[in-house]
Formats: C-alpha cells, sequence, structure tokens
C-alpha cells in the first residue's frame, strides 16, 4: 500500500493519503520520510501497523535534536505496542518471504539467492556490500537485517530469532556497539551451540570510534571488551571485511572442523613454506605424515615428488598426482586440507576441477583450494567458484578460511 497525500496512484497501484485509510492492518509499514515527521506518521498509523522500519536518517547520529526525535518515537512505538527496525537502516531483505525493503536498485545492489547464511549489521552500506558480493559470487543468504541506530530492535532481538530459524545456516555480525552485554552474550551462546556466528567489531580505536558515532550514533567501548565477549559467547571473530566476506564463502560449503590439524598439498615448494608459516602463526598444526601414508604415497608418486606436510609435486605434476595424494594424505585423519594449483605446468588440465569436486564429495573433511595467479588461473578460479567450491587466490585468505573452520 503506498501513502503519500501528494499522488492518487504510484506504479499503476493506488496510493493512500494517509495509513488510517486503508482498510486492513499492516504487518510492516516502511517508513521513508524526513526525520523531523517521522513520529507523526507513526502516531497516525496507531495500533493498525505491528512492525515499522524506518529508513530515514537525521536521528541520534546528529546530536541532541535527533536523540529527542528518536525517543518520541520509542514512546509512541511502546505505547501502540509497534517493534520498530531503525532509524537510518535499510531494513530487510529475505529470501525465505520474499520481503525486500532494501531500497537501492538491483542492478545496482544485487540481491543473493536463497542459502544458508543470515547477516545482521548496524551499517546498512555494509549490509548491502556483503550482499551485492555475495550475489556475484553465486553465495545464497537467508536473511539480511540492517538496523542502524537501535531504536528498538537491535543485534540480540536478531539474533535469538536467528538461533531457532531452521532456514539460517550461519549468521554473520557487523557490529558498531552493543546495547545490553549480559543479553547479547547469553543469546549468542545460546546460537553458537547450534550454528556458526561470525562477527567483525568496528571502531576499536579513536578514529573508528569517532566514525560510528557519527555514522549510527553508537556508543562504543574498549574493543578489548568486545573481543573478550565473543569468545566468552563462542563467537568466531573475524578482522575487517575480507576476513567476514571469506568465512561466508567457506562456511556457505563446510562445517566447522574437527580440530586444528592441516594437510597442505601444492605444486610449488614456496608457496608450500608460505602456507605452512601461515599455518602456524594462525595456531594451526602442520604435523608430518605417518610412516605407513609416506609409504604409499611413495609408492604412488614419482620419487622426484616429497611426501612430507606439504607434499610437493613439483612442477611435473598431474591432474592425477593431486587426487593420489590428496586421497592418501586425508587417511592420516586430518581435519582440513589446503591444496594449492599453481597452473603452470602444461600437464594440470581443467578435468583437475572436476576431479577436486570429486574428492570434495567423498571426503567430510573441508579441502580449501588456493590458486593466486594472472588471466589464465582466474579463468580456471571462476570454474572452481561456478562448481560451488571457495578458491582463494592468495596463501593468507586460504590460511583464514582455514583458521576460521578451526574455530
Amino acid at each position: 500500500y503506498p501513502v503519500n497525500p501528494k499522488y492518487k496512484f504510484i506504479n499503476e497501484k493506488r496510493c493512500y493519503s494517509s495509513i488510517a485509510e486503508i482498510g486492513s492492518d499492516i504487518d510492516i509499514a516502511v517508513i521513508a520520510l524526513p526525520a523531523h515527521v517521522v513520529a507523526e506518521s507513526l502516531k497516525s498509523a496507531g495500533k493498525k501497523v505491528k512492525g515499522a522500519i524506518i529508513v530515514s536518517s537525521g536521528f541520534k547520529e546528529m546530536g541532541d535534536e535527533g536523540i529527542k526525535l528518536e525517543q518520541d518515537i520509542k514512546e509512541i512505538a511502546e505505547k501502540n505496542r509497534i517493534r520498530v527496525m531503525g532509524p537510518n537502516c535499510l531494513g530487510i531483505y529475505d529470501t525465505i518471504s520474499n520481503v525486500d525493503t532494501f531500497f537501492i536498485p538491483r542492478d545496482r545492489i544485487g540481491r543473493p539467492d536463497k542459502g544458508g547464511i543470515s547477516i545482521i549489521s548496524q551499517s546498512g552500506s555494509f549490509a548491502g556490500t556483503i550482499m551485492d558480493e555475495l550475489a556475484y559470487e553465486g553465495i545464497g543468504v537467508a536473511r539480511v537485517i540492517s538496523y542502524g541506530n537501535r531504536v528498538d530492535v537491535g543485534e540480540t532481538d536478531c539474533l535469538e530469532f536467528l538461533t531457532d530459524d531452521d532456514a539460517t545456516k550461519v549468521v554473520a555480525l557487523y557490529i558498531e556497539s552493543i546495547d545490553d552485554g549480559r543479553r547479547f552474550i547469553d543469546a549468542a551462546s545460546r546460537c553458537t551451540r547450534k550454528k556458526p556466528v561470525i562477527a567483525v567489531k568496528v571502531g576499536r580505536r579513536d578514529a573508528g570510534v569517532h566514525a560510528a558515532r557519527s555514522h549510527t550514533g553508537a556508543m562504543t567501548g574498549r574493543y578489548e571488551i568486545y573481543s573478550a565477549a565473543f569468545k566468552k559467547a563462542g563467537i568466531i571473530e573475524v578482522n575487517g571485511y575480507e576476513e567476514l566476506k571469506d568465512a561466508c564463502r567457506v562456511l556457505n560449503v563446510y562445517s566447522l572442523a574437527k580440530a586444528k590439524r592441516v594437510l597442505i598439498i601444492t605444486d610449488g615448494g614456496g608457496i608450500g613454506v608460505r602456507i605452512a608459516d601461515a599455518c602456524d602463526n594462525s595456531g594451526l598444526e602442520v604435523t608430518g605424515l605417518s610412516e605407513e601414508i609416506k609409504k604409499s604415497l611413495s609408492s604412488k608418486l614419482p620419487p622426484f615428488c616429497s611426501v612430507g606436510n606439504p607434499i610437493d609435486l613439483t612442477g611435473s605434476v598431474t591432474d592425477e598426482y593431486y587426487i593420489t595424494a590428496l586421497e592418501e594424505g586425508l587417511k592420516d585423519g586430518f581435519d582440513i586440507a589446503i591444496v594449492t594449483v599453481l597452473w603452470g605446468p602444461p600437464q594440470l588440465s581443467e578435468e583437475l576441477v572436476d576431479k577436486l569436486k570429486g574428492a570434495i564429495q567423498r571426503h567430510n573433511t573441508p579441502i580449501i583450494i588456493c590458486s593466486p595467479g594472472g588471466k589464465f588461473t582466474k579463468k580456471i578460479n571462476s570454474i572452481f567458484e561456478g562448481k560451488g567450491m571457495p578458491v582463494f587466490s592468495t596463501p593468507e585468505s586460504a590460511v583464514r578460511a582455514a583458521t576460521i573452520l578451526a574455530s
């Protein structure tokens, strides 16, 4: 129901002059009006509206006058038992109920297909950006929630809902501040017992704190307190946007690993060493192969291959060497495998993509593909991604993904 007293029709839909003119009750009212008239609009809705999403800005983030406007909204909402999301938010993109209150056109911000990831974000721009990237990469979501200034509904309300939401397999959080720390920890602890929860906390230092305050009016506390709270609740904390996106990519495909033992397979010795170093720095365990597996690999691979961990197949590698190394190596009970493919060796073919996918389907062990390189490599990597296999273009990002799975 479009509501605007200036128009009779909008996009061939009848336009109402006020909410009171609508004959039925309203589940959600999306309010996009100047800040100074939002409270009056909500008041006129009365008990006809169950919930409201206020996308307008110009509230707490603007100072004392905006704080007063938010307080007016809060009082009206409480009196009429209206749950309010916002102000200063994008609202909800929901692939389960097909609700989309994000006002940015779809040709500017893509909408992901249905999937198992749900995102809770205080920032609308963050929610829109990560949603756009996930859509581009073919990674589905269940629900994306941008809650803004948190006059009523906040991060903990959303987390409590998603805990019992069967459509949500993974929860990703973008947080500037938390309203009620004890309640948040209790809700997050219950959620992490059911599904992975990953979080990025911004506003860690003075510059970020100031930016958060002017953005959503958030009053941020010491970062160390947030980090300790995340740890206590079992939340996987990541550092920044790229790591959160990588976490979404890998948890979209794999469950959390049982422990931290990592098998590394490569066709280049140097990059294998880089991955081993990065694993060690991240608290992952690059343990040696058992004598039994070493003997088996030595009998099945050429003598120029280095049978250790990393397993170095060298520049004379073939597709079959990779699969042999992976199948035999995983018999040693590793929790995660990082398979690095440098596409320079001419014996490698695109068939390796399907062969590795087959190996992933045969094993419960997460298998992370790391494939750095230029034009040819990026073409192959797009094939990996098209078949639902997350591929990472640097050793560091591959190890980050492994670390997330081992959390």
